[in-house]
């Protein structure tokens, strides 16, 4: 075991240098599907920095930890790039259904006087699937909430959809705040372990590490595919021009309703991780700040790119976690790199840190032809 234990670190390492080739391989390869190529990149690159990551945590303390945290929020922060960046709807009310995930998640695993509920968990659990169960019951409860809330939004369109999705939010904010008989109030609700996924005990670390990142992986090659799809494409003709896809026939309604209920269930996704990560539930999980940090990861990374939101997210948590223990004002850091890039972004037309690097890249391009 202990020769085993000392071998890890170099099997990541080796992981990491196989994903990595495996994403050179396909960029050389598949030069004629554009798509193909760039979902394999992206997803070979992402599993090349997820398994170096424990890897450099014995150099770079904490990074595992920063890096679980950054996967949680890179898939919230995706999921509003499906509202946000691929249908044109900036939404100030996503962190509302990661937020009642995260509740319902809390709740089935603590609360022992709802007989049923309890029952179902402790039973899945005893056979290896109180994970699944757990991740079943955040899916269905974001798809409840955003399908209600889908239909009193969708009508609206720029400021006004704004406004909508944040008062929808703070009404479940005021809910978890007042309802302590169920939510605790602001006291939140304690988690008291991980529960285990076919014997594997997730309660260790590098172990809920790998779910987490096998679960963001899962979640990126859905959503990949989603955009790309026909549906998807349909999307991005509807936030392009709205009236023109009425004209061909598109039910521009039905379409944004269905991503709005899409999006919400890979936000509940998000708080179904969030709970496990943090054994923590509390009303600011479902406040302003946690759907403005949605936004401005998806703003800082590039909308309408899912690695976008990735790479805000991993810039937001890292000076979150990282920075703000040597620089007591990180913020104005953040807010400073946010204004660069809104500048730069408007400078190039283009937007985001994703955008201005495809503008250099394309310029470097044409000055060597």
């Amino acid at each position: 075991m202990k020769i085993i234990e000392l071998l890890i670190p170099y099997i990541e390492l080796l992981i990491s240098i196989i994903s990595l080739g495996l994403g050179i391989l396909c960029y050389l390869k598949f030069d004629k599907n554009i798509i193909l190529r760039k979902f394999l990149m992206m997803f070979f690159g992402l599993l090349t920095i997820g398994c170096l990551t424990p890897f450099l945590d014995k150099y770079v303390p904490l990074s595992q930890l920063i890096m679980n945290e950054i996967l949680v929020f890179a898939v919230l922060a995706m999921s509003l790039d499906i509202l946000m960046g691929y249908t044109g709807l900036a939404s100030l009310g996503h962190a509302a259904y990661f937020g009642v995930s995260s509740y319902a998640c809390a709740i089935v695993m603590t609360k022992t006087s709802w007989v049923t509920s309890f029952a179902a968990y402790t039973w899945a659990q005893n056979n290896g699937l109180g994970i699944i169960y757990l991740l079943v019951i955040a899916i269905v409860v974001a798809l409840f909430f955003a399908a209600f809330f889908g239909l009193l939004a969708i009508r609206a369109t720029d400021v006004y959809f704004l406004m909508i999705t944040l008062s929808l939010a703070m009404v479940v904010w005021g809910l978890a705040y007042r309802w302590s008989a169920v939510t605790e109030g602001d006291n939140g609700i304690n988690v008291p372990g991980r529960p285990s996924l076919f014997g594997i005990n997730l309660d260790n670390d590098y172990n809920f590490y790998f779910f987490t990142l096998a679960v963001f992986l899962i979640c990126f090659s859905i959503m990949y595919l989603f955009v790309n799809s026909p549906f998807g494409k349909s999307l991005v003709g509807i936030r392009e021009s709205e009236e023109r896809m009425k004209m061909l026939g598109y039910n521009t309604w039905l379409h944004k309703y269905i991503a709005f209920i899409v999006a919400g269930i890979f936000s509940g996704i998000a708080g179904f991780l969030w709970t496990l990560f943090n054994l923590f539930v509390s009303p600011p999980d479902l406040e302003l700040i946690t759907s403005a940090e949605a936004l401005f990861m998806v703003a800082l990374g590039g909308p309408a790119t899912l690695l976008g939101p990735f790479i805000g997210a991993s810039i937001i948590k890292i000076l979150q976690q990282f920075v703000s223990i040597y620089v007591e004002r990180w913020p104005l850091i953040l807010g400073a790199i946010y204004i660069m890039t809104i500048m730069i972004s408007r400078l190039y037309k283009v937007e985001g840190i994703l955008g201005i690097f495809s503008k250099i890249r394309n310029s470097s391009k044409e000055m060597e032809k």
